[in-house]
C-alpha cells in the first residue's frame, strides 16, 4: 500500500502545491484543515475546493479550544507583561506539530506534510534529523520551527523546502490549481488586518491600564493608554512629539511605564534566552560560536552562546544590536542548520 500522508491545508497556494507534489509522487494523500477561530484564519472552503480539484479527501479538525488557550490567551498575556510574543512559533509547537501530528498518526497516516519553506535532512553519521533553512532565503520559515523534536521531524515532510516561491506559483498554474494567484496570507492569522493594537483593545480591554511615558533620564513626558500597545524598538505611534527621533527602550509592567530614549540607548551587547530547545543536540554545555536571528526578518548576527542556568542561555553578540525584544524568539544557526532557540528574557 502507498505511504499515507496527511497534508495541513490552509487554502493557500503553498499547502495546495504541497498536496499536489506528494500526490504526483504516488503517495496516498488527504488534506486536513484546522478550525482555529470563528470566521478567521484558514479558508476551509478554498481548501475543500483544492482537494476536490486534486481528487483527494478533505478532513477538518476543530482545535478552537487548544488554539484559544495555547495561542490567543498567551498572546494577550505576553503583551500584558510588556513582552512581544510570536504566536506562529507557539501555534507550530503547541497545535500544529503536536495536536495535528498526533491526529495524523492516530488515524493511520505515516507522515504529516505542510507548506513550510524549510528542510529536514538526516545526518548520516549521527542519524539525527537536522532542520535547515529553505532554499528560498526570502521565504525561509525555519525560524518558526526551531522547537521541532527528533521524533516529530521523523514524521514531517516539507516538500517546498528546496523550491522558490516563484517555482511554487508556476507549478500551481501548470497543475491548474484554483489558488495559483492567491496573495500571501497575513502575518498573524487571528488578528484582522495585522492590527494587533485594535485586536487587544477589542478582546483584552482589561489590559489597557494607563501609565507614564518616561525618558531614560527619568523625566515624565506624557501618558499612554496601556503598555500592551507598545513594543521594544517601536518609534511610531508613541503619542509624544520631540525634537529628535525616540524609540521604546524598555517596558516596565510593574509600574506601567514606557521608557523612551535615543537609538543608541536601544543597543544591547548580550541577552538571556530562556525555555531553550536544541534539536541538533541535547544541550549546550560549553561556549559555541553561532549566528542568531532575534526576529523573523532580522539579519543573522554572529554570536557566542554559553550555558547560564537551568534551561537558560547567555548570548553575547559580536557587536551591539538594536531592538532586542523580550518575548521574541532567538534562534541559533550553524550555517543553514537550525541548532535550536529560546525566548528572549532581557
Amino acid at each position: 500500500m502507498n505511504k499515507r500522508v496527511l497534508v495541513a491545508m490552509s487554502g493557500g497556494v503553498d499547502s495546495s502545491v504541497t498536496a499536489a507534489l506528494l500526490q504526483k509522487r504516488g503517495l496516498e494523500v488527504e488534506g486536513i484543515t484546522m478550525k482555529l477561530t470563528p470566521g478567521m484564519c484558514c479558508d476551509i472552503g478554498s481548501a475543500q475546493a483544492v482537494c476536490e480539484h486534486l481528487g483527494i479527501p478533505h478532513r477538518m479538525l476543530d482545535v478552537q479550544a487548544e488554539f484559544t488557550h495555547e495561542v490567543i490567551h498567551n498572546f494577550i498575556s505576553e503583551y500584558h507583561r510588556g513582552r512581544t510574543p510570536n504566536p506562529c512559533i507557539r501555534c507550530n509547537d503547541s497545535v500544529k506539530f503536536q495536536r495535528l501530528l498526533q491526529y495524523a498518526l492516530s488515524n493511520g497516516f505515516d507522515a504529516l506534510a505542510t507548506g513550510h519553506y524549510a528542510r529536514i535532512e538526516q545526518d548520516q553519521s549521527s542519524y539525527r534529523f537536522q532542520l535547515k533553512k529553505g532554499t528560498d532565503s526570502g521565504k525561509d520559515q525555519s525560524y518558526f520551527l526551531y522547537r521541532l523534536s527528533q521524533e516529530q521531524m521523523r514524521r514531517i515532510l516539507f516538500p517546498l523546502g528546496k523550491l522558490r516561491k516563484t517555482e511554487v506559483r508556476l507549478l500551481a498554474r501548470e497543475i491548474g490549481l484554483p489558488e495559483a494567484e492567491r496573495p500571501e496570507s497575513q502575518e498573524v492569522c487571528f488578528v484582522p488586518h495585522n492590527d494587533y493594537r485594535a485586536f487587544l483593545k477589542e478582546y483584552a480591554p482589561e489590559a489597557l491600564i494607563p501609565g507614564d511615558m518616561v525618558l531614560t533620564d527619568g523625566k515624565i513626558v506624557g501618558r499612554h493608554e496601556g503598555i500592551v500597545l507598545f513594543t521594544v524598538g517601536q518609534r511610531r505611534k508613541l503619542g509624544y512629539a520631540a525634537g529628535e527621533r525616540l524609540y521604546v527602550i524598555r517596558i516596565e509592567p510593574d509600574t506601567h511605564r514606557v521608557i523612551l530614549g535615543k537609538k543608541s540607548e536601544l543597543l544591547s551587547r548580550e541577552t538571556i534566552v530562556s525555555n531553550v530547545h536544541f534539536n541538533s543536540f541535547d544541550e549546550c554545555r560549553t561556549r559555541m560560536d553561532v549566528t542568531v536571528k532575534i526576529r523573523y526578518r532580522s539579519v543573522s548576527i554572529p554570536t557566542a552562546i554559553m550555558p547560564f542556568n537551568r534551561d537558560k542561555i547567555r548570548a553575547v553578540f559580536n557587536q551591539p544590536v538594536p531592538g532586542v525584544c523580550p518575548g521574541q524568539a532567538a534562534v541559533f544557526y550553524e550555517g543553514d542548520m537550525v541548532l535550536g532557540g529560546g525566548i528572549i528574557e532581557r
